[in-house]
Formats: structure tokens, sequence, C-alpha cells
């Protein structure tokens, strides 16, 4: 041998700690008394333990009226609590809590109209107290036992069913028996009541064996758990002693590996690992190195013997999780719990909050030094964090977010992680006439202003931290502000020549004419006040600190749609939308009107368009000219009529003569019949 490796959790877990603490108390203070069975399956503590006093009862028969009792780790049954009572005897119990927990969830099941399924070893005394705790029940040992149990019980597949386990199994062995029987069975309820102390021993077990070149396993012959380690390490590693002290240790077998790693059962005490492991060191004379693992070894197993006190600050794992609390392993002789109050009173779901295997940190308040409990409260420890949060969150200016339960006297409430911080009106950043229970409801952020811890007083500003982000916002705008920049904003304000759209701390101006490519007469007619609308930047001037802004799409610019589609000589179906004296004019395409000279309306004189033609007519239409300059569109119906016969030539001076020609435009005529030359100037757009 060259190394030898201690497993850190090797020895008395916390429940056997408590209940061989508690044995010796009660020696010191009856001098002597009875356990109800061997305390614990080691031999050794047991008859140490005799010799002090503590005598071994096998049966509450032998227990003389008013003897003191100890109740083992393992538990009893009910009936057996009877009994003793009425034999008069006075009870210690020092059953451990997990197990105590597991009555609770099978009592409680049974209480319910539930099926019991026990994982365990089935003459174990631990599952024989369960067994008095439950109503309808069966123990099943293992994977193959739970197939044959399936199989013969078909009528439990719509049963509702509760499954424990013994605090010492595998977890290997309850994950397979559990998966065997959710293929059957839909109306479970699982509860791993494994100890964390045996999850954990028997992981740092497994892969202490696969870095080992051989194993020791310390452990009583009939301890459960001591039994399992012994079957995981052989599972892993080719050479494993299962031993109770160490006059049994085959050392010879050992200097035949390099590396050797130690672990034991939760029922082996300190001495005994210590007595294996220096008859071990003495075969390779361990270094100084060893006898500081050592000490360590012995700093672990004291620490999970000390007192915890009202008040104190505490962590642990989540090791179970009923309908009325949470158990916390604290690596201690004491098994903590939490109320379940504590994780849904804010209407929670509990399995959303808390799991099997968390880490929480609470505050001790209340210790029960003869059942080895201490209640717990995470609340507490949450509060005491957020006063330490809200005095450190004051000093650093930080920005906090919270939500605004109540308007008060003055201002408004704001809950902060359970702390009301009060923010006066002046600091909401609303206008003074504004109603302030538009706020309730809404998350804001603020900062703090003023705490004092022993009022419970926290004062806060949302003024603060808007005015800020408003600065910030301004300056970054600025800063990246060009033409053509889009922007996602909020209509603030009407007036008769646009809107004012806030894009993140300043405002610009949309102006009337760049609302909407259809002629509009007021803003209202294409916004209103609160719309949130995406603009673009036409032009700025940052000294003045002016924008203005373009709201219709470029890309949807009627004369655009129209130059895309139509060119001159296309045909088209358009509207008349108004009649003048000199002509009509008529849509082409939604924003684009084209006028139809009276003199291109028919292919005969007319007197005035509305000879021919209404408002609201849809003709054919010939596109004649475009002026792409100034946007005017020249349209023709006489191009697509068949021309008319000739006038005589008398007649035609006769109506020459009577025609000025005052208030026509004045065209002059291409071979297809485009009118050439300008509509009077008061027609003009």
């Amino acid at each position: 041998m060259k190394e030898i490796r201690v497993a850190k959790s090797a020895g008395f877990c916390f429940g056997v700690s408590r209940s061989v603490d508690m044995a010796q108390k009660l020696l010191e203070e009856q001098g002597s008394a009875r356990s109800l069975g061997p305390i614990i399956h080691n031999e050794d503590v047991v008859n140490a333990l005799a010799e002090r006093g503590l005598h071994v009862a096998n049966s509450v028969e032998e227990i003389q009226p008013g003897e003191a009792v100890m109740i083992r780790a393992h538990g009893v049954a009910p009936a057996v609590y009877e009994a003793l009572r009425a034999r008069g005897a006075v009870i210690t119990d020092a059953t451990c809590p997990k197990v105590r927990m597991i009555h609770r969830i099978v009592r409680e099941a049974s209480e319910q109209g539930r099926f019991v399924i026990i994982i365990g070893m089935r003459n174990h005394p631990e599952v024989e107290a369960i067994r008095g705790w439950c109503g309808e029940h069966v123990v099943l040992e293992n994977p193959a036992e739970t197939a044959e149990w399936i199989e013969k019980n078909p009528d439990f597949s719509d049963k509702m069913i509760t499954i424990v386990v013994q605090t010492t199994q595998t977890s290997g062995n309850f994950t397979e028996c559990c998966e065997i029987v959710k293929k059957r069975c839909t109306n479970l309820r699982i509860s791993d009541t494994i100890c964390l102390a045996t999850s954990t021993r028997q992981e740092e077990a497994k892969t202490l064996s696969s870095e080992c070149d051989a194993m020791v396993v310390i452990g009583g012959r009939h301890s459960a758990n001591s039994l399992h380690l012994a079957e995981i390490c052989s599972s892993v590693c080719s050479h494993v002693q299962f031993i109770e002290r160490s006059d049994e240790l085959d050392l010879d077998a050992l200097r035949a590996f390099d590396t050797v790693g130690i672990t034991a059962g939760a029922s082996t005490p300190a001495w005994i690992i210590k007595e294996v492991r220096n008859k071990m060191s003495d075969e390779i004379k361990v270094e100084e190195s060893t006898v500081e693992k050592e000490q360590s070894f012995d700093e672990m197993l004291e620490e999970t013997l000390k007192t915890i006190y009202n008040g104190d600050k505490v962590s642990g794992v989540v090791v179970a999780i009923t309908g009325t609390e949470v158990s916390i392993d604290l690596g201690t002789k004491y098994s903590g719990f939490i109320p379940t109050t504590e994780f849904t009173e804010d209407g929670s779901k509990l399995e959303d909050v808390v799991k099997v295997g968390d880490q929480i940190e609470a505050i001790v308040v209340r210790v029960n030094d003869v059942e080895g409990t201490a209640q717990l409260s995470k609340k507490r420890l949450d509060a005491v964090k957020i006063w330490d949060n809200i005095e450190q969150a004051v000093e650093d200016g930080e920005v906090i977010e919270g939500v605004v339960t109540e308007t008060n006297k003055g201002g408004v409430v704001v809950n902060y992680k359970g702390v009301r911080v009060f923010v006066p009106a002046s600091q909401t950043d609303l206008p003074r006439e504004a109603d302030l229970t538009e706020l309730v409801k809404k998350t804001v952020r603020l900062k703090l202003t003023e705490v004092n811890k022993a009022r419970k007083r926290v004062v806060g500003s949302i003024r603060r931290v808007a005015q800020a982000e408003r600065r910030a916002a301004t300056e970054a705008i600025w800063n990246e502000i060009e033409v053509g920049k889009k922007y996602h904003g909020t209509v603030k304000s009407l007036t008769s020549y646009g809107a004012f759209v806030d894009i993140g701390g300043i405002d610009g101006m949309v102006h009337v004419s760049e609302l909407s490519w259809n002629r509009i007469h007021q803003p209202s007619e294409v916004v209103s006040v609160g719309d949130e609308i995406d603009v673009y930047v036409i032009s700025f001037d940052k000294e003045k600190h002016k924008i203005s802004l373009g709201y219709k799409d470029p890309e949807a610019n009627p004369w655009s749609v129209f130059t895309n589609r139509y060119s001159v000589g296309d045909v088209a179906n358009v509207t008349i939308v108004k009649l003048m004296d000199f002509g009509a004019f008529a849509t082409v395409v939604p924003g684009v009107d084209g006028l139809i000279h009276i003199s291109q309306i028919a292919n005969r004189r007319i007197e005035k368009p509305g000879d021919v033609l209404t408002v609201g007519d849809v003709v054919e239409a010939k596109i004649t000219a475009i002026d792409e300059e100034k946007h005017k569109v020249s349209l023709s119906i006489r191009a697509l009529s068949a021309p008319a016969p000739a006038a005589p030539v008398a007649e035609a001076e006769e109506e020459e003569d009577e025609d000025d020609g005052s208030d026509t435009m004045v065209y002059s005529l291409s071979a297809d019949g485009q009118a050439i030359g300008e509509a009077p100037t008061e027609v003009e757009e």
C-alpha cells in the first residue's frame, strides 16, 4: 500500500449521531435506561453504551413500569407507543426526523385512501415501523419483486398510490422500482425519502471505488446502509473487504494494492474508522499529510455534532417536500424544516419554487433538542438580506425595479421584494394634475433616496431615474441622428399644422403635409395622441434642437406608383373627380389626378364638360403627356374616339367668332390629339 484515501462522508449520519447523543444525555440524567432494540447496528457502540447503563430490550414486554425507554432512530409503529404508555414507560424518542417524515407521508396517504408501496428491506426495523403507520400497503425489495407484484395485481393500474423508500436504500434500486410501477399505474405520488447523507455516502463510495485499487467498507453485518455500500463498491472495484472492526482487516491482501479507499456505514463511529485507518497506516508508515487528513476528518465529525441556536444562519439541502413542510438536511444532528406556506404565500406553486436537492439558506426560529428538529425561516433571512440590499442600493445610488401597488396620501407605494417604498407625488414623474392611479400595477424604475431600517421606512424617486434616462436618451439621439434615420415614436400632442412625436426623449414634428399622401385638413384625421408610429428624419437643427419628421411612406408616394405603372401613350381607367369650365380632373391612381381638357373630352365641340361627364364617372382615357417636374398629367378621351365628320367651313368660322377664348386654355393640338398649352392661372394647382 502506498496511499490510503478516506471518504469524506464515512461514518455516523446526523440521525445516528443524534440518537447516540440523546442516549448519553439520558444516561447522565437517569443513570440507566432501556433501548427498544439495539440503538444502532454496531455492536461496539451498543456494548459501550450498555456498560454505561443502556440495556437492550427486545420487546415491549421486557419493559418494567416506570422504566426509562429510548426508541431508536429506526422508529416504531403507533401500536408500540400505545403499548409502552400502557406499561407506564417514560419514553425518549430518538426516531430519526427523516424517518418520522416518512411516517407522516404514509399516514396522510392512508387517510386520503391511497395505497402505499414501500421500497425497502422487508424485515428491517425501519420498514417494520413504517408499515405500522400505513393502511393498505405492500413492501417491495427490488425491481424483480416489483415487476412480479405489478403483474399479479392489474387492478391497481387506476388506484391512487403513494411510493416511499427506506432511507438507506440505493437510489438505483428505488428508481428502477418506480419506473416499473409508472408504466402500469397512472395515479402516483412518488416521495424520494432516501436520506441525503445516504445518497451522498453512496455516490462518494462509488467514485472512490473507481479511483482505488481496493476498498475497505466498515459497518455492522445487519446494517442495511453498510451492506448497500459494500454492494456499490463491489460493482466498480474488484477487491472489497467488508469488516466490522480493525481486527478483521486482511492486511496481507491489501499489500498488493497501491491505493486503498475506506468508507463506512452510518452506524460506524469515528473511533472505529480511525482504528482501521491507523492499522493500515502503520503498514505503510503514514506521513504527516495523512495525519492532517485525520484531523480534517475529526473536524468534519465534530461539525455534525454541533449545536445550533435560535437566530443562527444555517445552510442545507432540501431532502423532502410534503404538503406542510420542506425538510432540510443541515449536516448536523438536527433536521431542519420550513413550513411550505413560506414558499406559497404569494400564490406560487410549491413545485415551481423549491425542489429536492436545492440549496437553502435560512434563519433558525426554534430548536427542539428532544426531537432533534429545528424550525427554520427562509422568509426572515430573505427579509434581512433585502434590507441589506436596500441600504446598499441607497449608498450606491442603484436603480431598482418595483411594482406600484397603491396610491397613498401624497404619493404612491411601490413594492420592492416585499418592502413598501413610498414615492411622493412630486417624484412620480407625472404632471401635477395627473391621476396617480394610472401608475397602479405598473412596473417602475426608481432610486431609493431615504431608508430608516428601524422604522421600516423607505422613500424613493421615479422622477430621478426618468430624468437621467431622458438625458441619456437625448444625448444618444443627437449623437446618432441623421437624415433618413428611422425611429419608433409616440404621438405626444397635435396642432393644426402637425403632430409632435417623442422618439425616445426628444420631440420631433411631423408637418401635416408629411402625415399623408392624400390631402387632409387636420392631423387628427391620420393620428391620435398616444399612437405609436414609425417616422423618419427629414431634417434637423442641433443648435435649435429642432427635428422635422416624416410619417408617410416614401415607397407609397402616389407619383412613384403612377410613374412605375404608366407611361405616355398608355390607356387607364380614370375616375372623374372635379368639373371645371376648361375641362375635367380625373384620378388615375390614388393621389394623382390628370386633366382632361375640354377639347379632349369628345370628338365634337361641347359647351362645357358637364354636357358629357359627371363626377364619379369611370372612363377610359389616354395619357398624352407627363410633366415630371410639376407632377402633372394630361389625359384625353377624344384620342380613343372615332373622328367626328368635318364641319362646314362657314359654320366653323361662325363658331370661332362666337368664342372669345376668355376662360379657356389655349392648346396647339399635335397629330395624336395631345393638347399643348397652359390652363388659366386661376385653376392651376
